[in-house]
């Protein structure tokens, strides 16, 4: 399964069986996150087989279950949009393999896990990781009206990511950002006011340019 498809298909899930994650899917996704580190200075890691941090009420209050594995998300400070964009590059590899997944920020406990943090980075949140009791269900959109505008009529590529877009998952599903047809192949995506709303544009950047698949595609 390809990236694309993985996003088409992909659901939040917060509910785990208890099988292991296979060593091949293991060491897939420690390629993976190799390469994104590479590629963005970031500095996430795999977190394998450790329950504690998905124990207690945040989790309960979070309706998580069965997680035993995540992937830590840590880079340098002011890198949420970074942070968002190559970490759902993570999460749809993850969905491409099999693998379910869930964003999340506040409900688990962050004093049980132990991420290795270099000088001027800081520990962001994790992504839930497992095999899922089940595939989740679609979130619920804003009109699409309001997450663009332009000023000439848009091509087909532009509507095609912003289509892409409403895939994403945001934070309490809130869908803060708006894109705006520049002209030409030039598009600007903003964060509006919301929790998390920077982390997600990132998101949903990553989504827009699967669905644009636009190689000429400028961010401005």
């Amino acid at each position: 399964m390809d990236l694309y498809k993985a996003m088409l298909k992909r659901n939040s899930v917060r509910r785990y069986t208890d099988e292991p994650l296979k060593q091949e899917h293991i060491e897939e996704l420690n390629k993976a996150i190799e390469k994104v580190n590479k590629e963005s200075g970031l500095h996430f890691q795999l977190a394998v087989n450790e329950p504690e941090a998905f124990q207690g009420k945040g989790a309960e209050y979070g309706h998580f279950s069965g997680c035993t594995d995540y992937i830590i998300c840590v880079g340098k400070k002011g890198k949420d949009e970074e942070i968002g964009y190559y970490g759902e590059e993570l999460v749809l590899t993850c969905q491409a393999l099999g693998i379910n997944s869930c964003w999340v920020a506040l409900t688990f406990n962050k004093k049980k896990v132990e991420p290795e943090i270099n000088k001027g980075e800081k520990f962001y949140l994790v992504i839930s990781i497992g095999y899922g009791i089940h595939q989740g269900r679609p979130h619920k959109n804003r009109p699409i009206d309001d997450v663009y505008s332009c000023n000439v009529g848009a091509p087909e590529w532009f509507m095609d990511g912003v289509n892409a877009s409403m895939t994403a998952p945001t934070a309490i599903n809130q869908q803060k950002f708006h894109f705006t047809y520049k002209g030409e192949n030039k598009v600007k995506a903003k964060a509006l006011i919301g929790p998390y709303s920077k982390m997600d544009l990132g998101i949903v950047k990553y989504h827009f340019e699967l669905g644009a698949k636009n190689k000429d595609l400028e961010w401005v």
